[in-house]
């Protein structure tokens, strides 16, 4: 059990922990490979991607902006820079249209932030794209249940140090949820906090890891319905 008493914060990743997120990006593969299929297999086209999207990392950051960028460029080398202009203008359409889906949230999210937010300030924690995130969370209906909202640049160890000394708070007191390991579980363990993981049944490649930490500060439920019975009285 995580000592209820002694947790100030809790943080809350956003995409596919809040709400769905990671489907949306699968559907646009998909017809990203529908659009370039003269020139290559779909596996091909899949690693290029996937090579791109890792090298403009740290040019683009996160998030559904960058990740069309890398579709355009993916586009253009697999082509060998034959890929039409009307494709390119179908990419950027299906930029837009994921930018403006609906916010479908997961189920029980609303019940746990209900059943958290009178006794604890809840925070989201999530990296992508500032305004993307922003409007998102606009949509949500759950805005309210939060103190505080970090769209972060990456989330790594140094991240959440930062968070924290915005908050005021030390390691000890902060709780992280969320549905990466490789962001949300791993690098609070590693400054002292502790982490919940929420499974979501679609991850990206780059947010695997392949074995569980070990730490008397992980935990891991089916559901995010079951949060708030991690934590006693």
């Amino acid at each position: 059990m995580i000592p209820g008493d002694q947790i100030k914060v809790i943080g809350f990743d956003a995409d596919d922990t809040l709400w769905v997120n990671e489907p949306y990006y699968r559907e646009a593969e998909r017809e990203f490979y529908g659009l370039l299929k003269e020139y290559g297999i779909q596996v091909d086209i899949g690693a290029a991607l996937f090579q791109t999207e890792i090298a403009n990392l740290e040019l683009y950051g996160y998030g559904i902006k960058a990740f069309i960028l890398s579709l355009v460029e993916c586009a253009i080398n697999v082509s060998g820079g034959r890929v039409t202009s009307a494709t390119i203008s179908r990419i950027v359409d299906i930029g837009k249209q994921m930018l403006q889906r609906p916010i479908q949230l997961l189920d029980g999210v609303k019940e746990v932030l209900e059943a958290l937010s009178p006794t604890r300030k809840l925070i989201v924690a999530t990296k992508g794209d500032l305004l993307d995130q922003e409007r998102k969370m606009k949509r949500s209906s759950i805005s309210s249940f939060f103190h505080h909202i970090e769209v972060m640049s990456d989330k790594q160890e140094e991240h959440y140090r930062q968070l924290l000394d915005h908050l005021e708070i030390s390691p000890d007191q902060f709780l992280m949820i969320g549905n990466s390991m490789k962001s949300d579980v791993i690098p609070p363990l590693a400054i002292g906090a502790w982490a919940i993981h929420v499974p979501f049944h679609t991850t990206w490649a780059h947010e695997k890891v392949d074995e569980d930490p070990v730490s008397e500060r992980f935990f891991r439920v089916k559901g995010i319905g079951e949060v708030p019975g991690m934590l006693n009285r």
